[in-house]
């Protein structure tokens, strides 16, 4: 998260996060909707100012009302954009992800960018309200089901964006299906990296079904950002977190490719690819397995009750 000295939750010097402040390369957001996940704070934070000061409405979800309500509030008065609000969910459970998704269509009938952003990883092991082990709930099926349950009003906005924040820890995981939820010999890092996997799993998928639809569907790594992610654990993890956080990027350029997959013409109509700085590339070989992906799409399905 950025720094919130006096309040302040948005950094300062965020809206020129794309290119060390070049933003020519991406276009005016102007008439569009977007709506960024776990944006109270962050590259989550910064994402959706940038989409504000091009002129886009944007609806930031996160589970702190508080801090969003305050997030939204910066981002309307800095922008002089008054089309940002908050969107309160805990997106861990499949309730406030189905209530989200209502409430997001009784506002809008359309969706040009989905940001799936929110994430977060637990030192020990925990179960969400849904009974899931917390990491994979959060990371990766919040995104499944709240994408899919767009999914209808983003299609009816083509051409559209669906971005999907993963992690270069992808490439140390796979997909295990005895063990989904790492219920043996559970480790946090390991779970994040799982998750960040099967995010990328499903980002080939989707983009393989909506293909010829005018929807594309990207996933990038952020980099090691510098925000409070990991500072609440304790352990070696959080002592880690806490030592090195100097070294990491701040959230400015943490959020840079989120916005270029969100804004900019040079990916217009590019889709199912992995970005790290603004750059497509490859990841791991276990990413791009076909048959993974598909079995993991049917019991994602199952555990959130989708047909």
């Amino acid at each position: 998260m950025a720094a919130r000295a006096g309040g302040q939750v948005v950094a300062a010097g965020a809206e020129r996060a794309v290119s060390g402040g070049n933003t020519s390369t991406a276009q005016s957001m102007c008439g569009r909707v977007c709506l960024v996940t776990g944006a109270a704070a962050g590259i989550g934070a910064v994402t959706a100012l940038e989409l504000a000061q091009r002129g886009a409405a944007v609806v930031i979800v996160d589970r702190d009302a508080e801090k969003g309500a305050i997030t939204a509030e910066q981002i309307r008065q800095r922008m002089g954009n008054p089309n940002v609000e908050l969107m309160r969910a805990d997106l861990s459970s499949q309730e406030e992800i189905r209530r989200l998704a209502r409430q997001f269509k009784r506002r809008y009938q359309r969706l040009d960018v989905l940001v799936n952003n929110a994430g977060a990883m637990f030192e020990r092991r925990q179960e969400s309200v849904d009974g899931i082990e917390m990491t994979f709930a959060l990371n990766y099926l919040g995104y499944f089901l709240l994408t899919n349950l767009l999914l209808d009003t983003i299609q009816a906005s083509a051409p559209a964006r669906i971005v999907n924040v993963s992690s270069r820890s992808h490439a140390r995981a796979r997909i295990d299906f005895d063990d989904l939820q790492s219920r043996s010999g559970y480790r946090g890092l390991q779970a994040y990296a799982h998750s960040k996997l099967a995010i990328l799993l499903f980002t080939y998928e989707l983009a393989r079904r909506l293909e010829g639809t005018g929807v594309t569907a990207n996933a990038l790594h952020p980099g090691v950002v510098a925000t409070n992610f990991g500072l609440n654990q304790g352990g070696i993890l959080g002592l880690f977190m806490r030592l090195f956080r100097f070294a990491f990027m701040g959230p400015e350029q943490g959020a840079r490719t989120s916005i270029y997959l969100a804004t900019s013409p040079e990916v217009e109509g590019v889709t199912g690819q992995y970005f790290v700085k603004c750059q497509a590339v490859s990841s791991s070989p276990a990413s791009y397995d076909i048959a993974t992906a598909r079995r993991l799409w049917q019991v994602s399905a199952e555990l959130v009750g989708l047909e």
